[in-house]
């Protein structure tokens, strides 16, 4: 009879959510979440980003 070995996987989970990882991915999450609420409430704040970055790409064109 042949024994066969069970592959044992490590839960990098618990890992990742504790100390400083847990705080970076909080911190992630938060500043995405606020983007996208600024975005969707003011969408002239995204208006006027685009047109600072058309502005000074155009410029460096020339």
């Amino acid at each position: 009879m042949t024994h066969r070995a069970r592959h044992r996987e490590t839960d990098t989970s618990l890992r990742s959510s504790a100390g400083l990882g847990g705080f970076l991915e909080f911190l992630g999450l938060a500043l995405a979440a606020g983007a996208f609420v600024l975005f969707v409430v003011r969408p002239e704040v995204s208006e006027a980003l685009v047109h600072t970055l058309v502005t000074r790409t155009a410029g460096l064109g020339h």
